[in-house]
């Protein structure tokens, strides 16, 4: 199992007031308030632990074929400057990150395989974001795929009407998409 998301930095500041009363009560743990307000940026603190909680709730929720809210249930911890970990629910999900000026993509996973993939890219702003975060996951193959989501938007890959050995993360947000996928082991 495998999730991602990105979090567009410059599109964050523009459309979110992590500082507005409440904010950080709703998504974060106590511990996780006290890392983002004593951390050298607290802006960027607050993105990188969503990031990581909405890669793992994408892998949890391929695991489980369930969806709910529930952010503050999944507990974050950054072990170096670019891996962590997130724990719901006695699971624990490895997360690899990257952070730049301009984005923080987070990719989740249960157990890493050799056969992990993933790629970040920049989305024109007039372009869907959905579509072309799609069709960039599709060419990366090469071959003819498609990809459907079923009633809990969890993505799957099909090649002639067969569903492939696939765990799929799709993300975009404001100027970037991207996708991680891995083969699973069966």
């Amino acid at each position: 199992m495998v999730g991602n998301d990105i979090v567009d930095l410059n599109l964050a500041k523009i459309q979110s007031n992590w500082q507005r009363k409440g904010f950080l009560e709703k998504l974060f743990t106590d511990a996780e308030q006290n890392e983002i307000v004593n951390s050298e940026n607290p802006f960027l603190q607050v993105w990188l632990f969503w990031s990581m909680k909405e890669a793992a709730y994408k892998c949890y929720t391929q695991e489980w074929q369930r969806r709910f809210f529930g952010p503050k249930k999944f507990v974050c911890e950054t072990i170096t400057k670019s891996e962590g970990v997130v724990e719901f629910d006695h699971q624990k999900y490895s997360v690899n990150y990257q952070i730049s000026d301009n984005y923080v993509h987070s990719i989740a996973f249960k157990k890493e395989s050799k056969e992990m993939v993933s790629e970040l890219f920049l989305i024109d702003k007039n372009d869907c974001k959905t579509k072309i975060t799609n069709q960039n996951l599709l060419a990366y193959f090469g071959f003819k795929t498609e990809l459907y989501k079923n009633e809990f938007g969890i993505p799957y890959l099909y090649q002639n009407n067969q569903k492939l050995p696939v765990s799929i993360s799709t993300s975009h947000h404001g100027n970037y998409g991207g996708f991680a996928f891995t083969l699973k082991n069966e």
